[in-house]
């Protein structure tokens, strides 16, 4: 039975809902100032946007394009106390456009950044401990290297964008991954793909990440960020599962009650698809979004929130006969706390 020491897992992941207005405003009820917010419209087709405290609030990439990053004036301006501040988004609607619904998933980090030695890279990072996230940012050699990441454990899972290089797709490190040379893509529903040139065939440490000599994750020169994520029981899961192909779905234990979670089929093509707890409150959760795609919310009663895991409700989607689906999922509550957790 899974236990944690985080004893309310909201205090350093939260969903928070919020409407657009076209003018400046506050994005209060986060419940801490986050180092890591990934936004995406709901009710239309425009770009995921995610901005870090490491490389400043103002600075956006996109999950779903290669785009290098860009500066946004008017997107989110701070990260506040209690949340984030927005400008009036005139630019491009993809943070504030008057009158559509928003999602923000927020993540504590370790607040401000400092200088990390422990890789042949030197990095800046913002590392929390607790919960087992860090951000990671580093200039690259071109030559096979580490990276330190700070958490002081070994990652799961490492997301990494070339900042300066808009033809650079996203590499994902996943340990349920069948190889050390195996990677994922962000940007696209692609299958787990084979190459030493991106993580240099090399499982991460509980110091460093390796990188390879791709452009994706290494060009000499250009400007890179890393999210990892560790496993920390009761709060954070990273790991996989095998569809069955029934409706009746596979059952995935996690030790908590969901808050979100994301799934990407790795044996063939499939997108990134994820749920949260606020946009679907009870079961079967219906809204999912695609972390590859820019397009709005659907609908699909697929999966079940349960008070230690989810369960796929579907015979095929993220549920297909022997499929492998890796995921990564963060706590609503854990199993055994202060606070435990119940079925919804």
């Amino acid at each position: 039975m899974a236990y944690t020491t985080i004893k309310k897992p909201s205090d350093y992941f939260n969903t928070k809902l919020y409407n657009g207005t076209g003018a400046n405003q506050s994005i209060t009820g986060v419940g801490f100032q986050p180092d890591f917010t990934w936004i995406k419209i709901r009710t239309t087709g425009f770009n995921h946007r995610l901005q870090d405290s490491v490389r400043g609030a103002t600075k956006s990439l996109y999950t779903n394009l290669t785009n290098a990053e860009q500066t946004n004036t008017d997107g989110v301006l701070s990260f506040d106390t209690d949340g984030f501040s927005l400008g009036d988004d005139a630019t491009n609607g993809s943070f504030n456009r008057s009158g559509d619904t928003f999602v923000s998933w927020n993540w504590l980090g370790g607040g401000t950044a400092s200088s990390n030695t422990d890789g042949s890279i030197t990095s800046t990072v913002s590392a929390n401990t607790t919960s087992g996230f860090s951000i990671v940012s580093y200039t690259g050699t071109g030559s096979n290297a580490t990276v330190g990441h700070g958490l002081g454990v070994t990652p799961k899972m490492v997301i990494i964008k070339n900042r300066s290089d808009g033809t650079q797709f996203w590499g994902v490190y996943h340990a349920s991954l069948s190889g050390a040379d195996q990677y994922l893509v962000l940007d696209q529903n692609v299958s787990a793909q084979s190459g030493s040139a991106i993580f240099n065939s090399t499982h991460p440490t509980s110091s460093v990440f390796s990188v390879g000599t791709h452009g994706t994750t290494n060009e000499s020169g250009d400007n890179f960020i890393a999210y990892c994520f560790a496993d920390v029981k009761g709060f954070s899961k990273f790991g996989s599962y095998t569809g069955n192909g029934n409706a009746d779905g596979t059952f995935v234990y996690t030790g908590f009650s969901p808050s979100f979670v994301m799934l990407k089929r790795t044996n063939t093509t499939g997108s990134w698809t994820m749920y949260d707890n606020k946009r679907h409150t009870y079961n079967p959760n219906g809204e999912y979004l695609l972390a590859n795609s820019s397009g709005a919310s659907v609908d699909f009663d697929n999966v079940d929130f349960l008070s230690n895991g989810f369960k796929l409700r579907d015979a095929s989607f993220n549920n297909g006969s022997g499929d492998t689906i890796i995921y990564m999922c963060f706590a609503e509550e854990p199993l055994v706390g202060d606070n435990p957790a119940t079925a919804r």
